[in-house]
Parts: C-alpha cells; sequence; structure tokens
C-alpha cells in the first residue's frame, strides 16, 4: 500500500529562543516491511547541522536556533510503500548488542503489577506468549488519550488501567524483559480507517522472537503491525525513539501545535474532532 504523509511540528515563543538543538527522528528506512519512495524535512526557523544514524539505526537530524525567533517550524513528508508481513520485521540490525534490549529503564521499570501480568502468561512459544501479552494489554488498559504524560511509567499506566499507545507499548516491554525476551519500543504511523488528519504519532512494541527475529505487536489495537504502519524509529522506550526531543536555554513560555496527516490513494480527508495537539505519542 503507498502511504502519504505529512507531518509538521510548530514550536510557538513568547519571546525570542536564545538557543536551542534538537534531535530530529523523522525519517523512514527502507526495511522487509516498507520502501521509502520519497522523503523530505524541511525546517523554518532553525537550520540542520548535521545527519547521522544513531545506536539503534534510527536517522536523526540535528537542528538549532540561536536568537531571534519566535517560531520554529518543522515539516516531514513523503511517499512510503509499505508490505504486511504480519508484524515481522526480522533480522537484528543496529549499533548495539541484543541483550540491551533486556535492560530497563525509569519508563520500562517492572513493579508488582508488571510482573503478575508477565507471570500470567500462557503459551506454549514465546510468540504464543507475545500475543497473549498482546491481548491482555489490550483487556487491561483502556485507551483514553489526556490521561497520561510521556513520563508516565509502564507500572502506573498499568495501575490506571489507562492510557494511550505510548503506555501500552511500555507495559508490553516491561513485561516481555521479564519472560527474557529483548523488547523494544516503536514509533510511526498509522493510516487510521475514516480519518487522515491526527493528533499524535503512532507506537507499538517489538519483540525479539527466536527464528523469526524483530516481531511488532500493538496492544492499543490488538493487531501485529500490518500495511498500514509506517516505522520511524525504535529504542528502549519513548524517549530512545521520541519525534523531536532536544534542549532549550532561556525561560520562555513554549506553545506546541501538531499537524498530522496519513492518507492512502483515493481516501478522503476526514479531521478528528475535539482532541488538543500533543506530542505525546498515542
Amino acid at each position: 500500500m503507498r502511504l502519504t504523509i505529512s507531518h509538521t511540528t510548530e514550536y510557538h515563543y513568547d519571546e525570542p529562543v536564545t538557543y536551542a538543538l534538537q534531535r530530529l527522528r523523522l525519517t523512514p528506512l527502507n526495511g522487509a516491511t516498507q520502501k521509502v519512495l520519497n522523503w523530505t524535512i524541511e525546517v523554518d526557523g532553525a537550520k540542520i547541522e548535521a545527519g547521522y544514524l544513531d545506536q539503534f539505526d534510527n536517522r536523526v537530524e540535528l537542528v538549532s536556533t540561536e536568537g531571534g525567533e519566535h517560531v520554529i517550524r518543522i515539516t516531514a513528508s513523503g511517499d512510503v510503500e509499505t508490505i504486511d508481513r504480519a508484524g515481522v520485521v526480522g533480522q537484528h540490525l543496529g549499533f548495539v548488542p541484543l541483550w540491551l534490549y533486556l535492560r530497563e529503564t525509569p519508563r520500562t521499570k517492572s513493579g508488582k503489577l508488571v510482573l503478575e501480568l508477565a507471570r500470567s502468561l500462557k503459551g506454549d512459544s514465546e510468540l504464543a506468549q507475545m500475543h497473549a501479552l498482546m491481548e491482555a494489554i489490550h483487556e487491561l488498559v483502556t485507551y483514553t488519550p489526556g490521561t497520561t504524560t510521556s513520563e508516565t511509567t509502564a507500572e502506573q499506566a498499568l495501575e490506571a488501567k489507562t492510557g494511550v499507545c505510548q503506555d501500552h507499548a511500555h507495559i508490553f516491554i516491561a513485561a516481555a524483559r521479564q519472560l527474557n525476551i529483548p523488547a523494544r519500543y516503536a514509533s510511526g504511523y498509522l493510516l487510521m480507517e475514516g480519518q487522515t488528519e491526527q493528533v499524535a504519532t503512532h507506537a507499538w512494541a517489538e519483540a525479539h522472537i527466536p527464528g523469526l527475529g524483530w516481531v511488532g505487536f500493538d496492544p492499543a489495537n490488538k493487531v501485529c503491525p500490518d500495511e498500514r504502519y509506517v516505522r520511524i524509529a525504535t529504542g528502549l522506550c519513548y524517549r530512545d525513539a521520541a519525534p523531536v526531543s532536544g534542549m532549550r536555554i532561556g525561560t520562555t513560555g513554549e506553545n506546541l501545535k501538531v499537524s498530522l496527516t496519513v492518507q492512502a490513494p483515493g481516501q478522503q480527508s476526514q479531521t478528528q474532532d475535539g482532541q488538543s495537539q500533543t506530542q505525546t505519542q498515542g
């Protein structure tokens, strides 16, 4: 399926920015599940300093701005041909060893509830257990925008029984690691039925299964990623795969606006009403 994507992030500041440096993880790469037909990143109010592949094999652009700017606008857009492989991404790539994906982060640190969830899973194989985990999280944690933040931990979201795709992914990762299964966070785009305009990028999890390699699981939608999904970045948790992250010098107020469309050929533009703009995924 050919997907057309346009993703704009705007930062509006009350006063000129003294200095800011941001990492952009907004470029999809060719792989088993997708082929990038064309892709561009345009930046207004700042300049791209460098581009590189990070330790997780994500394409990153470093963007800086210094003095005089009230608005920074970042637009990523292009066309991607996607392939349905039932979530199977394949062999491990990148500059870090596979065992690193067993390491906890503050967002994926296991507590009592995560441990109980991991121990409750049934299945005669690791793949079966991961499918059971995806289904369990989908049933336990209700998708409710605005109830969590980018700092919410897996244990907190599981206790609250509510969250967004970011929280579903963190819970999955935390529980999988308790079973000694390498797991990672994946960010990207999702084509939604009857709706092209969205308020945030999407997130899911991937587990490394013997004989298959990396396999995607999306607890928020209870499905393994198919041709509706475009992968952008992966990492140990949200921090490593956030679309835009960085630092700013100064105390000026900041207002964030996100505009995102994901569209297939012939799909009519539809909007998602009544939701605030946010950089939290989900």
